[in-house]
């Protein structure tokens, strides 16, 4: 390698012998060096024996002498001996090492077991209680205790030294075992009492459950109840503790339903369940669900769904006290199971414990007042208000209630920052429905005066026409009215309730009052509205004195095609003659036809009306319905007037103000205009379409565009032949050839 530089292999062929991943782990292995044996040594005689085992023991107590504190130097030295036989001398250097560390576990271990193998039973026995006497906290030495006790069948002295552990107060594993002991001789009241001790030491719900499953199955079933009513009379009626004791609440009732006691095992659940908050006893309501299921009827099984239920809400509302769609859920349950206890037959009792639970889940609710001041906050609040003034109603017939609740509801309301109609409204047809118009009427008059609102109106405005008190409606649109006079929707809604009452001469004053307004909101809805009554009256005269008046006013296109639609279709007759032909038994009223003539005229003076303002967008959408309008009512030669009047699309060069130079634009040009300000390219413009034209025709091929304004021009007197007729209707625009001639023929322009 060179300058760092990888060297350049020069070939890259493979090579003809291929050496594998095995051969090469298999010559690794092969080039290892042994490792070191010390070599074997034969021992002949008792020279020989007593020579070797003086080194070794000089070799032992060298290393015992350099490394005093390391217990597995004093193991190999000990073991050694026993292993040669000398169980003095093995004993001797245990002792030597229990001196150096008494409390070795492995050391005692060893020394116990080197005892055992020599079956030197009493000497192991002694080393086990010199052990456990030393170190009683160690589990170890006292299983292997017992263990070698219960071996030599020495079951009385098993006993004892489970009676000496004990007295220790050992976990729970220590007490099985001495359980355990007993039970495989047989002696189970034994077993029982040993039990007894052992909750007496250690009160815990599942050593009082594990008692009670000993009992039921050696058959003393009394016994078994006694130990769980023991047991719960220990943990008391406290909630915590019943809390803590809810293992033993579900081993007792589980027990109960192996006996077929299903009564009892559903008392003692909602023994435990009635004293427990619903937020901590979900593994109980889901074993006492599961029971239910099981062994109950269809009522007990929905009322143990309706709890679980109730704690998950109750879970939910935990954390986020303010998500009212979960109190709107846990209302909407509390319901339902007031209405399942009512179709039972429930008692009198009973369905009003149903009732309160309603009440207290609503109150909780409602107590959770929104922060802030921004109405968004509320808007789902109120409907908590709303609802339970509507259950109170509807469901407890407590009319004094709900009415109190709505009080409270609008006390609450900041009214000087923000209100709801509906609360309002819903209050005032609350009182409707008890009779008491005045005190509805009161409601809604305070609400408009407190807090003025369209919505307000509107509710007290269909109250009082519900009660078909006009009077009272005309005033409250005056009130209306002046509150906003710029509500267009409002003077509509007032001229159709005279309308409705046929006082057509307050209509038309509505209607005018409502037009004089100098600010109005979407003036042109009621100008239309007020259009519509005069045409469906039948007063034509009157409909186009306003058409008259609106052009003047906007001049807006879609005035002046609506004005020209006006004339050209036909309306009702006057009502005076409809009156009469009602009288007649006539079933369809008849219809004075439209004026043709008369909407060409508006179509002109619209044309010519957008012409003056420049408005090139506006008069081509103008001369679209124009023309449809000739294709319906006209001739052929009114249609290819109005096609002659359709412009074209021009790409136009013009100097950018901004940036000071030349792009390119498109522009709609019209004849008309092009004639009037530029006479000289007009013509030529002319000339180009014409030549156009007859080139297209002289070529034998369809014509694939109408003629345009231009061409028009130049053809005019051949405008009423059949064939640029239909040339003139296969393309109402004309807009797509024009574009393409002009590009060409205009495009330095």
């Amino acid at each position: 390698m060179q300058d760092g530089r990888a060297p350049r292999i020069k070939n890259r062929a493979p090579a003809a012998i291929q050496v594998t991943a095995e051969q090469l782990l298999r010559d690794a292995q092969e080039r290892q060096e042994s490792q070191f044996r010390a070599p074997k040594q034969r021992v002949e005689d008792f020279e020989e024996l007593h020579e070797y085992r003086g080194r070794k023991r000089e070799e032992f107590e060298k290393r015992i002498r350099q490394t005093r504190s390391s217990i597995k130097e004093w193991l190999q030295y000990a073991n050694w001996e026993a292993s040669q036989g000398e169980f003095a001398r093995a004993r001797s250097v245990f002792e030597r090492a229990l001196d150096v560390d008494p409390r070795s576990v492995q050391l005692w271990l060893s020394y116990t077991e080197m005892e055992l193998k020599g079956r030197n039973v009493q000497h192991a026995r002694n080393l086990f209680d010199r052990a456990v006497t030393l170190l009683p906290r160690i589990d170890q030495l006292w299983y292997k205790y017992v263990y070698l006790e219960e071996l030599l069948q020495n079951v009385p002295g098993a006993r004892q030294v489970f009676e000496r552990w004990m007295q220790w107060e050992p976990d729970d594993k220590a007490w099985q075992a001495y359980i355990k002991l007993e039970q495989r001789y047989q002696e189970l009241d034994r077993a029982s009492a040993i039990y007894e001790r052992w909750v007496a030491v250690r009160p815990e719900p599942r050593v009082w459950v594990k008692w009670g499953k000993f009992e039921e199955e050696r058959g003393r079933l009394d016994k078994a109840r006694e130990v769980f009513q023991t047991a719960l009379e220990f943990f008391g009626d406290d909630e915590e503790q019943i809390e803590k004791a809810q293992a033993v609440f579900n081993a007792f009732a589980k027990m109960e339903t192996r006996l077929k006691e299903y009564e009892r095992a559903r008392v003692i659940y909602k023994f435990a369940l009635s004293r427990l908050p619903r937020s901590k006893s979900g593994s109980l309501y889901a074993a006492y669900t599961k029971f239910e299921k099981q062994h109950g009827t269809r009522t007990t099984l929905e009322s143990t769904v309706l709890g679980k239920r109730r704690i998950q809400y109750e879970e939910e509302l935990q954390h986020d006290g303010r998500n009212y769609d979960v109190w709107f859920d846990y209302a909407r349950l509390e319901e339902g199971a007031l209405r399942d206890v009512r179709e039972e037959g429930a008692t009198a009792e009973e369905e009003e414990r149903a009732a309160n639970r309603v009440r207290e889940v609503y109150e909780r609710a409602v107590a959770q007042v929104p922060p802030g001041g921004e109405k968004r906050h509320w808007r789902r609040y109120i409907f908590l208000w709303l609802f339970y003034a509507l259950f109170e109603e509807t469901e407890t017939k407590d009319y004094e209630r709900a009415r109190q609740i709505y009080e409270t509801a609008i006390r609450v309301v900041p009214h000087k920052q923000f209100t709801f109609a509906k609360l309002w409204i819903n209050f005032a047809r609350f009182e409707v429905r008890r009779l008491q118009l005045a005190a509805a009427r009161k409601i809604l008059g305070t609400a408009i005066g407190m807090c003025p609102k369209e919505a307000l109106f509107k509710g007290y405005i269909q109250l009082e026409f519900d009660l078909r008190e006009f009077d009272r409606v005309r005033t409250l649109y005056e009130k209306y009215i002046e509150f906003d006079p710029t509500n267009s929707a409002a003077w509509i809604k007032y001229a159709e309730l005279e309308t409705q009452l046929e006082d057509f001469a307050r209509v038309r004053a509505i209607y005018e009052l409502g037009i004089s307004q100098t600010a109005l909101s979407m003036p042109e809805l009621l100008w239309k509205a007020y259009i519509d009554f005069e045409t469906e009256e039948g007063e034509r005269e009157k409909a186009r004195d306003l058409y008259e008046r609106l052009v003047q006013l906007s001049g807006h296109v879609k005035v002046w095609i609506s004005y020209a639609t006006f004339e050209a279709e036909p309306i009702p007759i006057p009502r005076a003659m409809r009156e009469e032909a009602e009288e007649e038994e006539e079933e369809e009223v008849p219809m004075v036809e439209g004026d043709p003539v008369r909407a060409r005229q508006v179509f002109e003076r619209g044309y010519k009306d957008l012409k003056s303002k420049g408005l090139k967008h506006e008069r081509v959408v103008l001369l679209e319905i124009w023309k449809a309008f000739e294709e319906k009512y006209g001739a052929a030669e009114d249609v290819v007037k109005v096609q002659g009047m359709m412009p074209i699309t021009s790409k136009r060069r013009i100097v950018d103000k901004e940036t000071g130079q030349t792009v390119e634009d498109w522009d709609i040009v019209f004849a008309d205009d092009e004639r009037e300000s530029n006479p000289t390219s007009f013509k030529f413009l002319q000339m180009a379409h014409a030549w156009k034209a007859a080139q297209a025709k002289s070529g034998g091929g369809p014509s694939a565009a109408p003629l345009s304004g231009f061409v028009a021009a130049a053809n005019a007197s051949a405008a009423s032949s059949n064939t640029t007729g239909k040339d003139g209707e296969d393309n109402p625009r004309g807009h797509d050839d024009g574009h393409s001639d002009v590009a060409s023929s205009n495009g330095g322009d």
